[in-house]
């Protein structure tokens, strides 16, 4: 087994609406879609952002699109208004998203 960084296989998108982060994740390559869609669960996620998303995480699959929308709950430390984080947007959790690890086999 090897570890990747997940942007070595998808590139994203993210964006935010109050409290509420939403990132999509695209596979690179069509083929690698289905590998996305094992190694990227919802448990994944949550362990990856650990206490910075502190509410329910969703996953929509976008087959059409090879790609997984994810709405993370409570997860800009109560939205830009009311946060005291650098950046409390959603727009940099995409890059965040990219950094998360996923184990892959041997070639």
């Amino acid at each position: 087994m090897r570890q990747v960084f997940l942007n070595e296989l998808a590139h994203g998108r993210s964006g935010d609406k109050g409290n509420i982060s939403n990132v999509c994740i695209f596979a690179r390559n069509p083929k690698d879609y289905e590998l996305l869609k094992e190694k990227v669960t919802i448990e994944k996620v949550k362990d990856h952002f650990g206490d910075m998303v502190k509410g329910e995480i969703i996953r929509y699959e976008v087959d059409s699109l090879c790609g997984m929308n994810f709405v993370m709950y409570e997860a800009l430390g109560g939205g830009a208004t009311l946060s005291l984080r650098l950046d409390s947007l959603g727009k940099s959790m995409a890059s965040a998203f990219m950094r998360m690890k996923i184990e892959l086999e041997d070639e």
